[in-house]
């Protein structure tokens, strides 16, 4: 396992992360133990939650493992959780409010049975909140104890921009991290998203690196997926949707790129598409969601893998996204980066 900073922080974390979305739902307590057991015996460190996965029982399966566990595993594990959805139905149990982010937290360290957690994301954007009471929270939240690090999760470009802006100007802890989708399916983040990850020295901790399992070669062009499987039991899953990717010829570049790479280099797809993920720029650690021990253990299997110049370039040229001209590339850019002084433009 390799260790890298978790953003501009000096805080190391595992190139890999356990994600545990699937922790009381797909997968039971015993699994979810089990799959913390591994993740740790592997030399990961860092442990990714949420205060609305599986209502609150993730964090809480999580707490009755780290109460199990010697002090020398608790003080390796860096923990990592989020607040922002609904946890109740009152007009107050949302958003990121002082109000709201106080009770999500405290209701959060309960439930992981812990004093404080090292890194505590926001979970999305809430446009009807002022940023100066988010960030003001976050940063008295830090003073108190409760966090060591703030981040961010689900943020577009602008959004991240004005939260360190804000930050930094009234002298408040500014975020290290931003949690987003990001994978060989899906790049668009690199237009805009990851400069402003450059800009702002935020690391990035990826959800999603296999695509809901497409990038797994589970899925084929000629037959819709059945049986226990995300899209087999859902095929219209949110953006992972069967019809939604299945039509995109680039879906099956991708895939055939990836399978290509994976044979000659005697690995599984997943772990050459994690290996792509963890080796692009500014990424801290990639997140791992597994519904099976089978599962993690192959996907820990990409531990230290690095592929090659050639194998990058030919998986980055079958994923691109191919972004019109204008305003993120294309000639019409370049025409327009040499226009002369005077000349008129648009």
């Amino acid at each position: 396992m390799e260790y890298r900073n978790l953003g501009r922080s000096g805080c190391a974390v595992s190139a890999l992360t356990l994600g545990t979305m699937t922790f009381g739902t797909e997968s039971d307590e015993t699994a979810s133990h089990a799959q913390l057991d591994i993740f740790v015996e592997a030399g990961g460190t860092m442990i990714d939650t949420a205060d609305v996965y599986s209502d609150g029982a993730s964090e809480e399966i999580i707490g009755r493992w780290l109460a199990k566990q010697p002090a020398g595993i608790r003080s390796q594990v860096v923990l990592a959780t989020k607040g922002r959805f609904a946890m109740g139905d009152g007009p107050n149990d949302a958003g990121l409010s002082r109000r709201h982010l106080r009770d999500a937290l405290d209701a959060s360290l309960r439930r992981l049975g812990v004093e404080s957690v090292d890194l505590y994301q926001v979970h999305a954007f809430d446009p009807l909140t002022p940023l100066d009471e988010t960030v003001s929270f976050l940063d008295d939240a830090v003073k108190a104890g409760k966090i060591s690090y703030v981040g961010l999760s689900n943020y577009v470009g602008w959004q991240i921009q004005k939260v360190v802006d804000v930050a930094e100007f009234r002298g408040l802890a500014r975020p290290v991290t931003l949690q987003p989708q990001y994978n060989l399916l899906v790049r668009e983040i690199e237009w805009e998203i990851v400069p402003a990850c450059e800009s702002t020295g935020l690391g990035l901790l990826p959800w999603s690196p296999l695509g809901g399992g497409w990038l797994t070669g589970k899925y084929t062009k000629d037959e819709r997926p059945t049986g226990a499987t995300r899209l087999g039991e859902d095929p219209e899953r949110g953006v992972e949707a069967y019809d939604r990717r299945s039509t995109a010829q680039r879906t099956w570049d991708v895939i055939d790129a990836v399978q290509s790479v994976a044979s000659s280099r005697g690995v599984t797809m997943a772990q050459v598409a994690l290996a792509w993920l963890a080796d692009r720029p500014m990424v801290s650690s990639v997140i791992l969601g597994a519904r099976t021990v089978e599962q993690l253990r192959e996907n820990l299997g990409a531990a230290g893998l690095h592929l090659s110049e050639d194998e990058t370039a030919r998986l980055d040229a079958a994923s691109d996204p191919a972004p019109a001209d204008y305003p993120y590339g294309g000639p019409g850019v370049e025409q327009r980066s040499r226009a002369v002084p005077g000349e008129a433009s648009g």
